[in-house]
């Protein structure tokens, strides 16, 4: 059975604790800017928004905990992580260009992006937006991936309606990732686990997860998914 490490805290002070290459890959949903697409609208979800179309709910931030800098723990992902591993990392648009920069400043070098396809897209008057980048970082030297077959475009459903968490990723869509980039037994890191999809996906596929969270309310539900 695959062995689970689940801990609620911040991650920053969090992966100081974790070993120098340690880790066999990195899955994460890390926190970042989102905007309101600039369609003046009033309904729920710009309701609260900025004048610079940031979405605010609470204090200018979608989620209770949302300040963190990818600068500030791209380096700690870099350190542990082992030598020829990857890093798969969700992004938006809007940060597509700070994420790559911050990640080559940390070490990394950048495979490309995999676009994921939802079914569903979001307004914006400057094109409905219906895909999410996803970036493959390596750590050293290039590595095939495990399923040389995996297409840089992935179709998946895109969870909706009552959801455990507001950016829930689809499972089928994490286990590909991870199916792509690690072995049975080998060691997942997801330092904003959120709800726990990731962790749910590990389990599944025979990895050992390592998953961090902040929020209590959410790491709560992710203890009771994945355990």
């Amino acid at each position: 059975m695959s062995k689970v490490e689940l801990v609620l805290g911040d991650c920053l002070e969090v992966m100081r604790g974790i070993p120098n290459e340690s880790v066999d890959m990195v899955l994460t949903d890390p926190p970042y800017k989102v905007i309101s697409g600039g369609n003046g609208s009033t309904s729920a979800m710009h309701a609260n928004s900025t004048n610079n179309g940031i979405l605010n709910k609470n204090d200018g931030k979608i989620f209770k905990h949302n300040d963190i800098c990818i600068s500030s723990y791209a380096g700690e992902l870099f350190r542990v992580l082992k030598a020829t591993s990857h890093c798969w990392m969700f992004c938006n648009e809007k940060n597509r260009r700070l994420f790559e920069d911050e990640m080559l400043k940390a070490g990394f070098k950048c495979h490309g992006i995999f676009p994921w396809v939802k079914q569903n897209a979001t307004p914006n008057r400057w094109g409905m937006k219906n895909w999410e980048p996803v970036f493959l970082f390596r750590k050293g030297k290039a590595r095939t991936l495990y399923t040389p077959s995996l297409k840089q475009a992935l179709f998946e459903t895109n969870p909706v309606g009552k959801k455990l968490h507001p950016t829930e990723k689809p499972i089928p869509l994490l286990q590909k990732y991870i199916e792509a980039s690690s072995l049975v037994g080998d060691t997942i890191l997801d330092p904003f686990m959120g709800s726990g999809s990731t962790g749910v996906a590990c389990r599944n596929l025979g990895r050992d997860f390592i998953g961090i969270e902040l929020d209590e309310s959410y790491y709560k539900i992710a203890e009771e998914r994945i355990r």
